[in-house]
């Protein structure tokens, strides 16, 4: 008999038999169980993303509102382009990226083939434009200028060009009425970025990947209004991307329209005279420098002195705000944003800081009547104050005798103010101030509201400076290293002020009181500021906070939520103060710093009141200003580098009146041909023999 089992099997076979028992055991528990994950513990999220894959959502973009002037003029609309974009995912599928088929593209549309692949290339923080900082899963625009054939040609080659689509797309279009540009106060827009869409999904206004949002002025202030909301339509599609059938829609709703103080005729003159205004002022000399001046910025602010509502703000440099739509170039983002272009983005009207001069002054002669100084008392004015060894002198050394604030006003004497000043910082304590000075002079401009934003609609304001004691201490701190540093070789010039510096940065001292007074030194405002304080004076004293926005009009005209104007305060003098200021200011147009530029003015009809202002700045020329008012409007204009106030501004603002009151030349209006509405009986018909009609 064989010795063999029954079994027929030896104890490693076996053993072989059970451990490939267990493996595939283990095997089935492991399938069972993630069988029963997918199934059972996740089946319903599972279920919801199988879902997903099969719907597939068409964005429509909502017609974004028009920007309107007052008249309802549209600043800012919609037009019809011919579009083309490219698809960055479909051009990342082929073997070169795209290149080829964006290189025949450049062909078709006449551009430089690396400006095209660069338009589809993604921006991030080393990347400069052109580029794309939208999604880079939605359609990128090329080109918003292509012509019907170079459509077709797109159209109906597509074996050529995969990925690239050419249709009618509804794009935003800066109008320019009457040649109005108004580029800095509606601002531009610019495709909405990941971060942006992240940010804004808890909102009650979350961004889709299709939109386009405001980035400066107007544009950016009521994004929310102008945007509307986008539709989108739901798609179910198979496995093939097939449609098998439609799923809810959610139309699009179409943004609102917004109304503004705007007007583009009184916009298109200020910005005429601006321009005109810098071209006269590189023509004269520059008796300081022995050259021409450079003239090279400047803004302008037009203000309802009742409501604060501007109705024109220019800046300059300026651009043409249609360079953004559609993708900007290369070439056009060099000329916005280098150097040499002295930055046109810039809205200096809101955003330009500089020394006021004499146009300050209406801040501090209330502040010296406000600390004891009577208006009509006569203070010296001689044509120089001297303190220790160094001497202040009066704008071209001219002295006038013993004269009130208000003459002092009318003739630009600083001399008057540099003595009450100093007067009052000795009386303060001086190098070691009591321990509750009275600083009348920088707590008066606080109450004047500057050291601060306006609050105007407008975005990325700048607030000024009042170089009041917590300034000199928090910029000392943060200088004081720098100061010390530089101030122990005492050499140069620069050295020996920064060693000064180092020793008392902190104290406010007799020369810093002194050049505040007649708004020079560290103190900084804006154009806006000074439109507002001088609106203000002529209304009688009540600071209205600047406002461009007036409605906000929904697309079909149903609804209409008025902006209404608002009050931030009352100016801190009383009604005999104003009055005399305003009395002083009407006589710097007939016989102080502006009479020379005003001659001929219908002064009985239409009182004018006006401020010059010439300013230093250390290492420029001086900035000129020129600040006014009438019952109805306030004109404020400044050109850095541009010479005088009443020299290079004034004759510009007074053409800026001239076109808002029908007035010619010599005087004579004409109501056929004044821009704005004229308030009744207020400006008399003048006939050609100078009689006026109702007198």
């Amino acid at each position: 008999m064989s010795n063999i089992p029954e079994t027929g099997r030896t104890p490693r076979v076996q053993n072989r038999l059970v451990v490939i028992q267990i493996v595939v055991f283990s095997l089935l528990l492991t399938l069972g169980g993630r069988l029963w994950y997918l199934q059972i513990r996740n089946g319903s999220e599972y279920t919801d993303e199988a879902k997903n894959n099969h719907v597939q959502q068409v964005v429509q973009p909502a017609v974004r509102g028009s920007i309107l002037d007052s008249r309802g003029v549209p600043l800012a609309d919609n037009a019809t382009h011919l579009v083309v974009s490219a698809s960055r995912t479909e051009l990342l599928t082929m073997k070169d990226k795209g290149k080829s088929v964006l290189t025949r593209l450049a062909g078709v549309l006449g551009m430089d083939a690396q400006e095209v692949v660069d338009k589809v290339r993604l921006c991030d923080a080393k990347t400069k434009q052109p580029c794309w900082n939208g999604s880079p899963y939605q359609p990128i625009p090329v080109s918003d200028e292509a012509t019907t054939e170079q459509a077709l040609q797109i159209r109906e080659h597509p074996e050529d060009f995969p990925g690239i689509t050419a249709e009618a797309t509804a794009l935003r279009r800066y109008a320019a009425p009457d040649a109005a540009n108004t580029s800095q106060v509606l601002g531009y827009l610019s495709p909405v970025t990941d971060d942006e869409i992240a940010r804004a999904k808890k909102s009650d206004s979350p961004y889709l990947r299709s939109d386009q949002v405001g980035r400066s002025g107007l544009e950016r202030t009521y994004d929310k209004e102008l945007r509307g909301k986008a539709g989108i339509t739901r798609y179910e599609v198979d496995n093939l991307g097939r449609v098998i059938g439609q799923g809810q829609t959610d139309p699009a709703q179409p943004g609102s329209n917004i109304v503004t103080s705007i007007d583009s005729r009184v916009q298109a003159v200020a910005e005429r005279e601006l321009n005109n205004a810098m071209i006269e002022a590189r023509k004269v000399r520059d008796k300081n420098t022995g050259r021409d001046y450079e003239a090279d910025s400047g803004a302008v602010v037009v203000m309802e002195t009742k409501t604060g509502r501007v109705v024109a703000m220019a800046s300059n440099p300026t651009y043409d705000p249609n360079a953004w739509v559609g993708g900007i170039s290369a070439k056009d983002y060099a000329s916005l944003t280098d150097k040499e272009s002295n930055y046109p983005l810039l809205n200096r009207a809101i955003q330009g800081q500089a020394a006021p001069g004499s146009i300050f002054k209406v801040v501090t002669s209330t502040a010296a009547v406000n600390a004891g100084y009577p208006f009509n008392n006569r203070y010296p004015c001689p044509s120089s104050y001297s303190v220790g060894s160094q001497t202040f002198t009066n704008f071209e050394s001219q002295g006038h005798g013993d004269i009130t604030i208000g003459r002092a006003l009318e003739v630009s004497c600083d001399t008057v103010y540099y003595a009450i000043a100093d007067q009052e910082w000795k009386k303060d304590g001086g190098i070691k101030p009591k321990k509750d000075p009275k600083d009348w002079f920088l707590k008066t401009a606080h109450e004047f509201g500057l050291g601060k934003r306006t609050g105007i609609d407008l975005p990325n304001e700048v607030p000024g400076r009042v170089p009041d004691r917590k300034w000199k201490q928090d910029f000392f701190d943060a200088n004081k290293d720098a100061w010390c540093r530089d101030g122990k070789k005492n050499g140069s010039f620069a050295e020996k002020i920064a060693y000064e510096n180092c020793r008392q940065g902190n104290q406010m001292r007799e020369g810093d009181a002194i050049n505040y007074s007649i708004g020079q030194g560290d103190t900084l405002v804006t154009p806006v500021q000074m439109a507002s304080v001088y609106a203000a004076i002529a209304n009688g004293g009540t600071l209205h906070q600047p406002s461009i926005g007036k409605a906000i009009v929904s697309a079909d005209g149903k609804s209409v939520q008025e902006i209404a104007p608002k009050e931030q305060g009352r100016l801190p003098m009383d009604a005999k103060t104003r009055d005399n200021i305003d009395e002083a200011l009407a006589g710097v147009a007939t016989n102080g710093s502006a009479a020379w530029r005003f001659g001929g003015w219908p002064q009985k009809q239409i009182p004018m009141h006006a401020k010059t202002g010439t300013a230093e700045v250390q290492g420029k020329q001086t900035t000129s200003w020129f600040a006014s008012y009438t019952e109805d409007y306030a004109i404020v204009m400044t050109i850095s580098q541009g010479g005088t106030g009443s020299g290079a501004s004034g004759p510009a603002v007074r053409s800026i009146y001239e076109a808002m009151y029908g007035l010619d030349p010599t005087g004579r209006q004409d109501l056929s041909k004044a821009l704005l509405p004229q308030p009744a009986a207020a400006l008399p018909a003048i006939h050609p023999d100078g009689e006026t009609e109702g007198n």
